[in-house]
């Protein structure tokens, strides 16, 4: 049962996360399950359960589609756009900052030393979240945790989200929850500056293709933040040459030293393809899709959840989807732990968070930056 909470205040939680929820999509939907449902009781287990099942089926990133979920069960469509906005808008205008001042003087480099520090905690804050959420998920049931393994390692190897898999963890659910009868069984612009990127102004054609691009990134790819790096390399290197290689590196890098989605590097990518314009333009156009994915059926999904039938369907696909969160945060150590300092960063964040109360994360991370930037200066 929700505990009942005033919208101002849960408007207020995600302006916070938004603002200081460092990590990524996995770190992310950890923290609002710990905040949320563990401590404040603002969110029930079975809420949180739905949220989770339908961001991880609707394409488009998984923390922001999570966050919507929850704030339109708490209020409604108004709840919803009230939480999406409060829970972006911090990082949007963090990253709108970033790109004005890597224009200006021509790169961050001091970024990549910090990231050496931040990527390794980042995982240690990752690793005790994924563990939480399983266990909390799973319970005792045998047949979950399979579909956990399943996914965690499908996802490890492939180092991608497979959203078949989803689907069909989420039948197999369905099927243990209430076995078919045979017979069922049978059946089957206004000033230059502001559209002013790393190529000088763009013209309209220019936004159009930011718009359309973005929009079909934001529509088709399925998964947590992370999932969409690859789709964005095709198009913003490969196709349209907007960025460089080293560009989109810190591009990815902007997105994950700062806090909320991942998916926000889209508004660094097209501020620099186009000035501030571009920015905002690439923003709404990846993060309306998710909004309507979620909006549109969360009254549906959740007038028919308690179905014993499709309950079952949402544990299956919770357990995939807590399954690939696990595989996710190990390519994730893979490439962030690369030597015994950031093990040893990794180990120090994940032993903050498992045996000291409340741990900070904004603390952890800051620390962790600055000894990657001291490491790496060294």
């Amino acid at each position: 049962m929700n505990q009942p909470v005033p919208l101002r205040d849960f408007v207020a939680y995600f302006l916070r996360l938004g603002t200081v929820g460092f990590g990524g999509p996995i770190a992310l939907i950890g923290y609002m399950q710990r905040d949320l449902v563990e401590e404040r009781k603002w969110v029930s287990p079975e809420d949180y359960k739905e949220g989770l099942a339908l961001a991880q089926l609707a394409p488009g990133p998984l923390a922001a589609q999570l966050a919507i979920y929850l704030g339109w069960v708490r209020g409604g469509v108004a709840g919803a756009t009230l939480v999406g906005v409060a829970f972006v808008l911090p990082s949007f205008l963090m990253v709108m900052a970033l790109s004005a001042a890597y224009l200006r003087f021509g790169g961050i480099a001091w970024m990549q030393g910090a990231f050496y520090g931040i990527g390794a905690a980042v995982i240690g804050i990752i690793a005790r979240s994924a563990w939480k959420l399983a266990k909390g998920t799973m319970g005792k049931a045998k047949l979950l945790w399979a579909l956990f393994a399943a996914s965690a390692l499908a996802t490890a190897i492939t180092e991608t989200e497979i959203v078949w898999l989803f689907f069909a963890s989420g039948v197999l659910g369905a099927v243990a929850a209430r076995p078919p009868t045979p017979k069922q069984a049978a059946m089957v612009v206004p000033w230059p500056l502001l559209f002013t990127g790393l190529h000088g102004p763009a013209d309209g054609s220019v936004l159009w293709k930011i718009g359309w691009y973005f929009t079909e990134a934001g529509a088709f790819v399925f998964g947590s933040g992370l999932a969409i790096v690859p789709f964005l390399h095709a198009g913003v290197v490969n196709e349209f040459g907007w960025l460089t290689e080293r560009q989109f590196l810190d591009a990815v890098a902007v997105a994950m030293i700062t806090p909320g989605p991942v998916v926000i590097t889209v508004a660094f990518i097209g501020y620099l393809a186009a000035g501030p314009i571009g920015g905002c333009v690439a923003a709404l156009a990846t993060f309306l899709p998710c909004y309507l994915f979620v909006v549109g059926p969360a009254p549906y999904f959740r007038k028919y959840a308690k179905n014993v039938v499709i309950k079952g369907f949402v544990d299956g696909v919770t357990a995939a989807a807590s399954g690939a969160i696990a595989g996710a945060a190990f390519v994730l150590g893979r490439r962030a732990i690369v030597d015994v300092p950031t093990a040893l960063i990794a180990l120090a964040a994940l032993g903050a968070m498992t045996f000291l109360k409340r741990a900070p994360e904004p603390v952890l991370i800051a620390i962790a930056g600055v000894a990657g930037l001291l490491l790496t200066q060294a």
